[in-house]
């Protein structure tokens, strides 16, 4: 077992204390949304009364770990997510103890998600540099604000654990950049779009990001726009609060991977677009071969798994959202809009689960600065769990409007006091939605083998939707 002091002068969260195999841990400070309340940039930033502080720890293990957590919260209940996990901890008096078995996310909630803990146990490093090897642009154990930083070809950006590096990392045009490492990426000293993000990639070759923490980016919070073999792997993603605070986008991209990572977004978790922005942009490269697998989602706005809005493409194919946990989401599942011409085919969701909260707060668009979030008395909103939807939207470019095809969901399990809704439309008959298999959908346990009892709607220009069982 692995920690990491935190540098001098770090702000930690005072709510927790956490020991792992009775060392100490140290316990970092991220301010996230408190209210799925969001605004399209309206040239102001979110105001800090809709967003509360939540805390996350990290360390490294090769083995099992016993996980010990004292606080001074006064709380009756505990959950740990993903539930997929079965962890059920032991509580005497103030203090939670619970064993690991192997590295990943989890995250503690104590009566409900306020204030919540986010644990993440890291896998061995594999290709940690020397602070004196050529290309490497090392940041070891510290504070530190570099400004901007501009890999080039072949570049390596390694944070070690310890370190917290205030910036906003950036490659265009580049090729075999490596962003590596167990230290903390933090943005939150940028203004809105003076940043770019925690890491933006633009027409980039060969990039692989892997074992970074990336915490207050001031837009989308990891992008790519125009690149090519790429792979994110283990990146944590914690105290996105700001409006419009995505999480990983992916877009006109292709050969992509997006395994093992913790995305708590309060905005879209993880969405593939097809942008056009005019002159400049990859609106003609589609969206192709991306594979999104063993991750665990925390919307607390928008969409968990998400194709579009935007799909200014040629097409968007071969996707595979495989062996996912949204352990909290608020608008819907796993979205597709086809708002552009992108055709959007051979889409497969697999092994995905989904929990929902008894009670769901209701997500909602600011209509002022001075409007206030409105709880809803009667409690009564549950998330969508699938939708497919063609038809123009705010965001669209392009004139034409594209058609969904193949699409599979097979062996998605609910956790839900309520069925969740799901629909799919199409626009008309040269817009349509055709071939859409689900098997092997459960809600807490129990088959679901048609539309009405899978609570969906299959709207107008759809065709060939099959509910079958998957063959193991």
């Amino acid at each position: 077992m692995t920690p990491w002091a935190a540098p001098p002068g770090e702000t930690l969260c005072a709510d927790y204390v956490v020991r792992v195999n009775d060392q100490p841990v140290p316990v970092y400070s991220c301010r996230v949304s408190a209210v799925p309340f969001n605004q399209v940039w309206p040239g102001y930033q979110r105001p800090l009364d809709q967003t509360e502080l939540a805390g996350f720890a990290h360390w490294g293990m090769s083995g099992p770990v016993t996980v010990q957590i004292t606080t001074q919260r006064s709380f009756t209940n505990v959950v740990v997510r993903p539930g997929s996990r079965a962890i059920h901890p032991a509580v005497s008096a103030q203090t939670i103890t619970f064993s690991l078995t192997k590295p990943g996310p989890v995250t503690v909630e104590l009566d409900g998600p306020s204030r919540a803990l986010h644990l993440f146990a890291d896998p061995p490093e594999a290709e940690a540099p020397k602070s004196d090897t050529a290309g490497v642009r090392y940041f070891g154990p510290g504070v530190h604000r570099p400004g901007k930083i501009r890999l080039q070809n072949g570049e390596t950006l390694y944070i070690a654990g310890g370190a917290v590096v205030y910036t906003a990392v950036e490659a265009r045009g580049a090729s075999g950049v490596r962003i590596l490492g167990r230290g903390i990426i933090d943005t939150s000293e940028y203004e809105r779009d003076k940043g770019g993000g925690c890491i933006r990639l633009t027409d980039c070759t060969d990039v692989k990001i892997e074992g970074v923490i990336l915490r207050d980016p001031d837009v989308w919070c990891l992008s790519a726009f125009g690149c090519r073999e790429v792979e994110i792997a283990n990146v944590k993603l914690v105290g996105l609060w700001r409006y419009n605070a995505d999480g990983i986008d992916i877009c006109n991209s292709q050969n992509v991977v997006i395994r093992d990572c913790f995305v708590r977004a309060f905005d879209d978790a993880i969405v593939l677009k097809g942008l056009n922005w005019g002159r400049g942009s990859f609106h003609e490269q589609p969206v192709r071969n991306v594979r999104v697998h063993g991750n665990v989602i925390w919307c607390d706005w928008g969409r968990a798994l998400e194709i579009g809005a935007e799909t200014s493409a040629p097409e968007i194919a071969e996707v595979r959202f495989q062996d996912c946990d949204i352990i909290r989401t608020t608008h819907i599942a796993m979205d597709i809009q086809c708002g552009d011409r992108a055709l959007v085919h051979d889409i497969r969701y697999e092994d995905i689960r989904v929990e929902i909260d008894d009670i769901c707060p209701v997500p909602r668009m600011q209509g002022s600065r001075e409007e206030r979030y409105r709880e809803d008395p009667a409690g009564a909103h549950v998330p969508n769990l699938f939708v497919i939807v063609i038809g123009r939207n705010p965001y669209s470019k392009d004139a034409e409007r594209g058609n969904v095809r193949d699409v599979v969901y097979s062996n998605v399990s609910v956790s839900s006091k309520r069925v969740a809704q799901s629909f799919f439309n199409g626009l008309d008959g040269e817009h349509t939605v055709e071939n859409i298999l689900i098997e092997n959908l459960r809600f807490n346990g129990e088959p679901v083998a048609s539309a009405a009892a899978g609570n969906l709607s299959v709207g107008r220009h759809v065709s060939n939707v099959e509910f079958g069982r998957a063959e193991k």
